[in-house]
């Protein structure tokens, strides 16, 4: 099969990118061949793989007649996604803008996952987010609270997550008790710095219009018109879930977000996500996003790299219910079997008791 598409010089330009990079990916990746003559451009192939491929092609010249630039992760993502992929995708989540960072770069949604978690937060109070490293997941919700806080929806933005080593013993540390939490806080630092710049951020914190604690702090405190952020939330017990959820208040939103393969916990301690995902599942007002591999938006590496994890960690799984499965169904049999040993030694016993009797 073969079709044609209209695209002027400067689009196609576009969508080939450096050295031809991005058509060489869809080529690769689509089973298909794009060449351009007389002006246009055709693609030819298979039918299914010339739809998919002509699909994404219109999407990439979308973004290029809006001004935007066609980069090598929308490619990579669309490519990913094949069949799921629906017509725009790219140029929906393109026109997306929560915020700008200091440096003018406009912060977006890069992923279909990362797109229903910025609506989850827009339409509900509550938004849990569950998903592996480089999702966005914090980022996305330091954005919208920071877009809130501009904007005059909230008054104050309080960010907080457990103080707690992440599988390393570090001992003492010297300085006061802010230097002693501040590495724990570093990535919501590095964030804020990023979106609101290092003096808008500091100017902020003295007046106590931002405030970066452990988890700890929470404790005993009603927070109303604020932007409350709990980040690697997996790392929480219980208790201290229920305690931070209890101190919501009038006017408040709140963004739960944790990686539960990721747990610092004690092995016999359960997660406070874990359990809240079990028991607010059905609560109207809150909601849970679940973010996947797909959802990865760091270096492509980092994507092979969860990718490889969940299924190593499915396969064991498997194997651990296999394992369990043989054992029970073995451990049945050896019961009858013991339960028929005792049985005949009894009627051994029996017989040989009757015959000395004798």
């Amino acid at each position: 099969m073969e079709k044609e598409l209209d695209f002027s010089a400067e689009i196609q330009r576009d969508i080939f990118g450096m050295q031809d990079a991005h058509v060489r990916k869809i080529e690769k990746e689509l089973q298909v061949s794009i060449v351009s003559r007389n002006g246009a451009m055709k693609v030819i192939g298979e039918e299914d793989n010339v739809e998919a491929a002509v699909v994404l092609l219109e999407d990439m010249a979308g973004l290029s007649e809006h001004g935007s630039e066609v980069t090598s992760q929308q490619v990579d993502y669309a490519l990913e996604m094949k069949g799921d992929a629906e017509p725009g995708m790219l140029q929906k989540m393109d026109g997306d803008i929560i915020c700008h960072t200091v440096s003018g770069k406009p912060v977006r949604p890069k992923t279909v996952g990362q797109q229903k978690y910025i609506n989850a937060i827009r339409d509900n109070l509550i938004v849990f987010a569950n998903g592996p490293a480089g999702t966005g997941k914090t980022f996305l919700a330091m954005a919208m609270a920071i877009t809130a806080f501009m904007n005059g929806e909230v008054e104050r933005i309080i960010l907080t997550r457990p103080a707690i080593e992440a599988g390393e013993k570090l001992g003492f540390l010297p300085g006061d008790l802010q230097s002693k939490v501040d590495p724990y806080l570093r990535p919501l630092y590095d964030a804020l710095y990023q979106i609101m710049g290092a003096e808008k951020f500091q100017a902020n914190m003295e007046k106590g219009l931002i405030e970066v604690a452990p988890l700890a702090y929470m404790r005993g405190r009603t927070l109303d018109n604020a932007y409350i952020i709990l980040d690697e939330a997996q790392n929480t017990t219980p208790e201290q879930m229920k305690m931070f959820l209890t101190r919501f208040g009038f006017g408040s939103h709140a963004v739960i977000t944790g990686d539960a393969s990721q747990k610092d916990l004690a092995p016999d301690r359960r997660s406070g996500l874990d359990v809240a995902m079990q028991v607010l599942k059905h609560v109207d007002g809150i909601k849970f996003i679940t973010l996947d591999a797909r959802d990865v938006v760091r270096h492509p590496l980092v994507q092979k790299i969860v990718k490889a994890y969940e299924n190593y960690e499915l396969a064991a799984a498997r194997r651990s219910r296999e394992r369990q499965e043989k054992q029970e169904r073995y451990g049945a049999s050896n019961d009858q079997d013991s339960r028929r040993g005792r049985y005949e030694g009894r009627a051994d016993r029996d017989f040989h008791d009757r015959y000395k009797r004798k």
